[in-house]
């Protein structure tokens, strides 16, 4: 098992460069599949989750090479339609490889995803957009066989603006006949790079990054060189680290345009925010203001930003409130941060967080990916040694955070242990 170890109390400054958006990356990856032809991906995130959905696109007859900062993916030789179990439940995201599957060669079988759990994330959304498109669906123990002679574009109005059931609509309309009309659909940049991506080799998207998208049905796809967006939460971890501890950073090679509610945030924390074409700019305040936040889908406040605002926010001054509305399960890590010594009360989906003058140093476990980064800002903010154990979790979606923040001035490492 792998562990964070922090040595509290240092502020933090200088310039780190964001990586490959991990929420990107994966549909993007899933692309492949669709084209016959090369598909050269640049910027992909060096972390746990591409590693195993790379590991299954070469178990579906993928050919993979990696060279320095790129991935060329070739499906010419894809000769599998069945997603193996084990790296099913590995991670959520894995389901958007059913609807690329499913798209080029008309079925696919999968079972039910994994991942972190932070509540009930159905893919019923999923299955039954699919069948709006022609694809009967069977399901058997934990087992779901998709199938159809062929994809039917439709109207497809989602119940809720779900990213993962915008982009397996997306990935398994490309080549259906005629157009489909996708309504209440995610809008969050992710989706508008999924859509670039596919558009660079051929095919006709347009409306992402909307509520309406519309996808017409080509026949085929030709090779392409793509660059994945930056990652909005990385870059939003990294700023909310560097305001809970004190000191100034910058972060390059990221999109100030994706992370506005989240930099407004900040500005009401007291915080120093200046913004460049590719660059933010943050300087901490002396004391953080207490704020009220309230997820929403895109453009609304991130969801993936909910647990670092409530790390940082246990040492504001004053009362914060933090109301979650996409997932009911995301309040874990505050368990944590009460045995630091933090104050917060829950109702329901509400926190109560009144910010204390310090937090201590323990032995904490992560229990989800974003929790578990918010533990590790915790940890740079109080006295003493905070282990932050089960980092596996963490590093499932941060490239090398222990590093960029060591190039900061934090003083942590990562220690292994045997599990006996």
């Amino acid at each position: 098992m792998l562990s964070y170890i922090i040595q509290g109390g240092n502020k933090l400054n200088g310039k780190v460069s964001a990586s490959g958006s991990k929420n990107a990356a994966l549909p993007i990856i899933a692309t492949a599949i669709l084209n016959k032809e090369p598909v050269t991906l640049y910027n992909i995130p060096d972390i746990e989750d591409t590693k195993i959905t790379l590991e299954i696109l070469k178990i579906l007859g993928c050919k993979i090479v990696r060279n320095s900062d790129k991935i060329t993916i070739c499906s010419k030789t894809m000769n599998k339609t069945s997603i193996p179990k084990e790296l099913m439940h590995k991670l959520r995201s894995t389901v958007v490889l059913a609807g690329a599957i499913i798209g080029r060669f008309k079925e696919a079988t999968f079972s039910y995803p994994g991942g972190c759990n932070i509540g009930a994330r159905p893919i019923d959304i999923h299955l039954d957009s699919f069948k709006k498109l022609g694809i009967s669906i069977d399901e058997k123990d934990d087992c779901i066989h998709c199938k159809c002679k062929d994809i039917i574009g439709k109207r497809i109005k989602l119940k809720f603006p779900s990213v993962g059931a915008t982009e397996n609509i997306i990935l398994a309309s490309v080549y259906a006949k005629g157009a489909t009309h996708i309504t209440n659909a995610a809008k969050e940049p992710e989706i508008k790079d999924l859509a670039k991506c596919l558009n660079s080799m051929g095919a006709k998207i347009y409306g992402a990054g909307t509520s309406e998208i519309t996808i017409f049905g080509v026949k085929k796809l030709h090779k392409t060189e793509y660059k994945i967006m930056s990652d909005r939460i990385e870059t939003g971890t990294l700023l909310g680290a560097v305001a809970a501890v004190g000191g100034s950073i910058t972060v390059e090679n990221t999109n100030p345009e994706n992370l506005l509610t989240v930099l407004y945030s900040f500005k009401e924390m007291g915080c120093k925010i200046s913004i460049n074409r590719d660059k933010i700019s943050l300087k901490a305040p002396e004391k953080i203001k207490c704020i009220n936040i309230s997820t929403e889908p895109y453009p609304g406040f991130p969801t993936d930003m909910q647990p670092i605002m409530g790390a940082i926010l246990t040492k504001a001054e004053g009362k914060s409130e933090i109301v979650e509305n996409i997932f009911e399960n995301r309040f874990k890590y505050t368990e944590e941060l009460v045995r630091m010594g933090a104050n917060i009360n829950q109702k329901d989906k509400t926190l109560e967080i009144v910010g204390v003058d310090k937090l201590e140093g323990k032995d904490v476990m992560s229990k989800d990916l974003r929790g578990g980064a918010a533990l590790v800002i915790a940890g740079l903010m109080s006295e003493g040694i905070t282990k932050v154990e089960n980092i596996e979790y963490i590093l499932r979606g941060y490239e090398n955070l222990d590093l960029k923040l060591k190039s900061l001035g934090a003083n942590i490492k990562i220690k292994e242990e045997k599990v006996v």
